[in-house]
């Protein structure tokens, strides 16, 4: 089943795509974003980044019909400014972001990203990385288990669960950890989030150093845009949400940029009810505009 773009058509609108423009999509995942970016698109260029294979090979099927104006890069979506430089790329239209695990990656037990069934310790979103969660799981000693589920969890009973996994390994499998983490938490009536998803949520952010990877991101984006360029990002935590928050701030103090979205911007209650995991998505939207002299060097020259 292919991944349900959030906020599709809203991303679509908010980039006011230019038919002749050129838009890098940094996580393109297996396309969904991207088809109505292209739709609009006419003698336009369209780059889509994603750091797994598996997803760019459903995205490049996806996207055949568009071919003539895409490219896929197998790269962290942190690598942008070397792209458009490899890539020899004009200054961009549009950038777009989503930063949120997708169905693929989540439905695939293989992967280990779920608790809903057992599969191995891995969450990596590139197979060619090194480092799996296992390693964090069974080898890491319990402080420095307890302070990842704190940093990147937000879990408050991160050392009661460290503890708890500590004195059960080895741990098996993902079922397994799942298990072995809920028997830690404190039951707290009916609650709405399983027991293990800030362990699981906290392991994968650790995995594929996200939230590193985020801020590189956010830094270098920047110097890729166009005057009138516009650039989205979908998160999906406060962590996330926090860094892009601030760094659309940054960059608005310095009169270069204007905020969007002043208000972050949510599924409706109609696409939450068709795809679930909208539900905590946040959306923001900045455009970059005034005078750029080194652009205009490149038209003068290009002229």
């Amino acid at each position: 089943m292919l991944h349900t773009p959030v906020l599709a058509e809203a991303i679509v609108e908010w980039l006011r795509v230019k038919p002749e423009g050129t838009y890098v999509d940094a996580t393109v995942g297996t396309g969904g974003h991207a088809l109505g970016i292209l739709q609009r698109l006419t003698a336009g260029r369209f780059v889509g980044m994603d750091r797994d294979p598996q997803a760019l090979a459903i995205a490049r099927g996806r996207l055949k019909q568009f071919e003539r104006q895409v490219t896929l890069v197998h790269t962290d979506f942190s690598k942008i400014a070397d792209v458009v430089d490899d890539l020899k790329l004009p200054k961009l239209d549009g950038v777009i972001a989503d930063l949120g695990v997708s169905s693929l990656e989540l439905d695939t037990p293989e992967r280990g990203f779920s608790f809903r069934w057992g599969g191995p310790l891995d969450m990596r979103m590139n197979p060619d990385y090194p480092f799996v969660a296992e390693e964090i799981v069974n080898h890491w000693p319990e402080t420095q288990l307890a302070d990842v589920l704190y940093k990147f969890g937000e879990e408050h009973e991160s050392r009661k669960i460290a503890r708890a996994i500590v004195r059960a390994r080895p741990i098996r499998d993902t079922e397994h950890l799942a298990t072995v983490v809920a028997g830690a938490r404190k039951a707290r009536g009916r609650q709405r989030l399983h027991p293990a998803t800030k362990t699981f949520l906290a392991l994968r952010i650790a995995v594929n150093r996200e939230l590193e990877e985020l801020g590189q991101f956010l830094s270098r984006t920047p110097a890729t845009l166009s005057s009138g360029a516009r650039w989205a990002i979908l998160s999906y935590h406060s962590l996330e949400d926090r860094m892009v928050k601030r760094a659309f701030q940054e960059l608005a103090r310095t009169g270069d940029f204007t905020i969007l979205t002043r208000k972050v911007v949510q599924a409706s209650e109609e696409e939450v009810r068709s795809n679930p995991r909208a539900r905590s998505a946040k959306l923001r939207v900045i455009e970059k505009h005034g005078w750029n002299p080194e652009e205009e060097k490149e038209k003068r020259k290009a002229s």
